[in-house]
């Protein structure tokens, strides 16, 4: 019997070094290592203004970095334009062509490669099945709902088979049950399809679905990089454990930790803790009801505020009788993460 081969270490897509952007005094992109390896689905997560779109037009070449090197698939493009890369973007926007077809404006990019109409026509045809749009093809854009349009935007990237594929919050114009949908689907197709994705979005529970690994940005630098699990369960910094989801975060002999509502058990009265756990007495000052979860707002006899959420199990009125009662809450010590224990690195 042989041995079993160790699994081949994939190639970086994209590798970043050192890229920093400025539009006067602004500091865009503050000095960013990224690595991206092949068929990732990577995402750049943060809020308004922390530099994630910048650093995506960047890499496709529609901005150049003051100073730093982009590589795509090992290949130096930091001053090559967009045209001279291999890759594509799909914006919040479509940018369809109003006056083509669905199939005419999936094909655009192989009709202007020279591919022959044949090819196209099968490429198309493919790629019409692939975004659930088969028999769509003579249509216009205006005929199509948003999300069709989305998947025609989609298609007409991915059908020119980039290196990368960048999406700019390509689902933020969609209503949220179409939002959540396109995000299983998107997820479905890039893993069909084996491209490279670098998504960029603010919304955490979009980036936590997707996902294979995650870039938290904040003020132009990134803040962490991991998988969803990893970023959400033990975040960098307490910027990360404020911007993804919601986080307590406690100071405790010196040493602030994070833990995270879902974790907090509400103990009933008279029932014990079990060993090993922390327990703290308070007050409910809030009841706030969320459909699938209540979240309760708990003043601790500390002084500090707590946020803990229970699953609703109960009826809504067993919930409300929480309102201004004393409670216990309890947490063992696995249940909490200790902050500024990671670093940001850029190894995978």
């Amino acid at each position: 019997m042989t041995e079993a081969e160790p699994p081949k270490q994939k190639k970086p897509a994209l590798r970043i070094r050192g890229v920093r952007k400025s539009y006067g005094q602004v500091v865009a992109v503050a000095g960013v290592d990224l690595v991206v390896d092949e068929g990732e689905f990577f995402t750049l997560l943060g809020p308004s203004g922390s530099g994630k779109t910048t650093l995506l037009r960047l890499i496709a070449g529609f901005e150049r970095p003051d100073v730093g090197r982009i590589e795509l698939g090992g290949r130096d493009v930091t001053n090559l334009p967009p045209y001279a890369r291999d890759t594509n973007t799909v914006f919040q926007d479509y940018a369809l062509f109003p006056h083509m077809s669905v199939a005419q404006n999936i094909g655009y990019g192989l009709r202007i490669k020279g591919a022959p109409r044949q090819v196209r026509e099968r490429r198309v045809q493919r790629a019409l099945e692939m975004v659930r749009l088969s028999g769509l093809g003579h249509r216009r854009p205006n005929q199509l709902s948003g999300g069709q349009r989305q998947r025609v935007a989609l298609a007409r990237a991915v059908i020119n088979e980039p290196e990368v594929l960048l999406l700019d919050e390509p689902l933020g114009a969609l209503d949220l049950k179409l939002r959540q949908e396109m995000q299983i689907e998107l997820k479905q197709i890039q893993k069909e399809v084996g491209i490279t994705f670098v998504y960029v979005t603010h919304d955490q529970e979009e980036a936590l679905t997707m996902s294979d690994r995650m870039a938290v940005m904040s003020n132009g630098q990134i803040e962490q990089i991991g998988p969803p699990v990893e970023v959400y369960e033990q975040p960098a910094t307490e910027f990360v454990a404020g911007f993804i989801g919601i986080s307590n975060v406690l100071l405790r002999d010196g040493v602030r930790f994070v833990i995270r509502p879902e974790k907090i058990r509400m103990l009933a009265a008279g029932e014990q803790a079990e060993p090993g756990m922390t327990v703290e007495r308070g007050q409910v000052e809030e009841v706030i009801y969320i459909g699938v979860s209540t979240r309760y707002l708990v003043r601790l006899d500390r002084g500090e505020q707590l946020v803990a959420v229970r699953q609703n199990m109960d009826a809504l009125g067993d919930a409300q009788k929480f309102e201004g009662r004393p409670v216990r809450l309890a947490w063992t010590p696995d249940q909490t993460y200790v902050l500024g224990q990671r670093e940001v690195k850029e190894a995978r």
